[in-house]
């Protein structure tokens, strides 16, 4: 079974990295000719790729409970981080959505400039302060231009069952603009594992909560309520 394994998620990998490399430059190409709004279904091209890629190659599938949650408007998305998958996935279900990145992702080439077109929020994580005046910053811009900020609170990925305490940036930026937080909770680590070659067949299970209102809300609290739904979910 490991042979198997190991020839379909080598599919996987020349079908992802050399169709990266190749949207990537279509993207550079077309992209600056392009508004942002228009950019982002004609970047999703290759995500949606991939995900179809990732079923055909390895079996891997997704099962979403809890769509119907999704506002119809500007929010804050919190989601757990274990694996690739959610950075490719979670933009095409909250589109139009900007997350939040190491600053360093831009700089690599190819995939970072294309990625750099669709404006994200990158931020210095060296520096907190900062980086947390940056997410307050742009993020407070995004809403307030319709699009969602899609945060990872962990600030790295984190393998399925290990507990790293939540960042309170999400939080204090939905209070601040006075804007929803929607929490979600999915379980790609165990099937495409952050750093590991190998993927296992499946169904990664994704679910997106209730939308909690942020107004009169404490940063601490809120943040350690939508901590504790995740946790629960998974």
């Amino acid at each position: 079974m490991l042979i198997i394994f190991a020839l379909r998620s080598l599919l996987f990998y020349l079908g992802f990295y050399s169709s990266l490399l190749i949207y990537a430059c279509l993207c550079l190409i077309i992209g600056p000719f392009l508004t942002l709004p228009q950019r982002y279904p004609f970047f999703l091209c290759w995500n949606h790729f991939v995900v179809f890629w990732l079923k055909f190659s390895c079996g891997i599938r997704v099962k979403i409970n809890g769509r119907e949650n999704i506002p119809n408007e500007a929010i804050v998305i919190v989601s757990n981080h274990q694996s690739p998958w959610e950075t490719i996935y979670l933009y095409i279900v909250f589109n139009p959505v900007s997350a939040i990145l190491k600053r360093e992702l831009l700089s690599i080439p190819f995939f970072g400039w294309a990625l750099s077109l669709l404006k994200p929020i990158a931020i210095d994580r060296k520096r907190k302060f900062r980086a947390r005046n940056q997410l307050l910053q742009q993020g407070k811009e995004k809403l307030s231009s319709g699009i969602s900020v899609l945060i990872f609170p962990e600030g790295t990925r984190v393998s399925p069952g290990v507990h790293k305490p939540y960042q309170t940036g999400g939080s204090a930026l939905a209070i601040e603009e006075g804007v929803k937080i929607l929490p979600v909770a999915h379980d790609a680590g165990h099937y495409w594992p952050s750093g590991k070659f190998l993927k296992k067949p499946g169904t990664i299970r994704l679910v997106i909560g209730q939308a909690l209102d942020s107004q009169g809300r404490e940063v601490r609290e809120l943040n350690q309520e939508i901590e504790q739904w995740i946790r629960q979910a998974l």
